[in-house]
């Protein structure tokens, strides 16, 4: 017997769930591509990427997933031989530098835990060293992502960008925010970042397909000196004005009228209120997980929890558990599709998003169907859990 029959619930990390509205507006003809609105749509999307990022620097839209924007930013920036610094704290960071070393970089990571946010300290002092280090030889960026949706952590972008800063060093600082832009705060210029990139599929509630760069002053003179540049990543290509080159051919123009829609949503909600939002329907999950992680079955990945993230939370099963049966069971027979571990963590732990287009009932059912399955499978656990995120958001959301 299986309850599954409706509308399935996706609580995986991106793709996130697509409003109605945004598909209701990609569903229209396609215009043309060289006048008319258009063009005014491409100007837009521009202004509301460069405030969402919080930069006066420019902004690049590709026909791309978050890999391509990787991409992107690096070959924009650096040359063959340069060198980079990596800050691991899970899976992506780390991606990003090997595609940097496959494109001839230097890659050398700092090495961090996929259980603990990076230390700017540890960050100031590594560079503070480098930074003796004379001329080309010199790291030329750093790269970190905002949130890695492999660990579920979180880190402080203002903090370590105040440690690049102290250290005296020049490298470029480089962010992955695909799985924050929208959910939490960024200041791409308060904080001091050269180059942001982000993608369509998480909190702005596209579907996959497109990614965005923003660059900032120091990034843009980079470019200048860089050798990786190819066509179409190219900035300087995309600066023409002529309107198909800003996107080296074709506009995407179906996912431009659903992220022109998501814009609006965006705005309408404002900001802070999507910024609590995502802070109150993340510390539901973690009420209901701190719950039934009294069983000993089961636990938080991230120790520490403010370096817990606000759209993703990973949850580690016990030595010798599988994480297989609990994801089978929450979609198979309850139409609930949780996130499975990455990596060395595949079948070892499962997770939990809650970012983009989520509200309360989306997110307590989820905690539902997991619950139910805890119980079904006979995994220990304290129960309650749900009642515990219920108890939370009454107490926050008040009448």
């Amino acid at each position: 017997m299986v309850v599954r029959a409706g509308r399935e619930f996706l609580a995986i990390p991106g793709p996130t769930t697509v409003p109605d509205e945004v598909l209701q507006a990609m569903h229209r003809p396609a215009i043309d591509i060289y006048a008319g609105s258009l063009l005014a749509l491409t100007d837009r999307l521009h202004a509301n990427l460069r405030w969402l990022f919080r930069t006066r620097g420019r902004t690049y839209i590709y026909i791309a997933n978050g890999h391509g924007a990787w991409e992107a930013a690096l070959t924009n920036v650096l040359s063959r031989g340069d060198r980079i610094l990596v800050l691991e704290s899970g899976r992506f960071a780390a991606t990003w530098g090997e595609m940097a070393a496959k494109l001839g970089v230097t890659v050398e990571v700092l090495a961090g835990d996929w259980r603990r946010a990076v230390r700017p300290a540890e960050v100031e002092a590594h560079l503070r060293q480098d930074a003796k280090t004379k001329g080309k030889d010199r790291y030329k960026a750093v790269l970190v992502v905002q949130i890695d949706t492999a660990s579920g952590v979180v880190n402080d972008i203002a903090a370590i960008g105040k440690a690049i800063k102290r250290s005296g060093h020049d490298a470029l600082y480089m962010v992955d925010a695909v799985a924050s832009l929208g959910c939490m705060p960024f200041d791409m210029d308060g904080w001091s970042v050269d180059v942001a990139m982000s993608g369509s599929q998480k909190g702005l509630m596209t579907p996959p397909g497109l990614s965005f760069v923003a660059a900032g002053r120091a990034a843009r003179a980079a470019h200048k000196r860089a050798d990786l540049r190819t066509p179409y990543w190219d900035w300087t290509a995309r600066e023409s004005n002529i309107h198909y080159m800003k996107y080296a051919g074709t506009p995407p123009e179906h996912l431009m009228f659903g992220l022109d829609r998501a814009f609006e949503m965006i705005r309408a909600e404002g900001l802070d209120n999507i910024f609590r939002r995502h802070r109150l329907l993340a510390e539901a999950a973690r009420r209901a997980v701190a719950v039934w992680a009294r069983g000993k079955a089961i636990e938080f990945n991230v120790a520490a929890p403010a370096e817990r993230s606000d759209t993703i939370t990973m949850v580690r099963m016990a030595p010798g558990r599988k994480a297989g049966p609990l994801l089978d069971y929450c979609n198979t027979k309850c139409g609930v599709v949780l996130g499975q571990g990455l990596g060395e963590w595949r079948d070892k732990a499962f997770r939990i998003a809650h970012m983009g287009h989520v509200n309360a009932p989306m997110v307590l059912g989820t905690l539902g169907v997991i619950e139910c399955a805890l119980d079904a499978l006979d995994i220990p656990h304290r129960k309650g859990g749900v009642q515990a995120a219920i108890d939370w958001l009454g107490q926050e959301v008040k009448a």
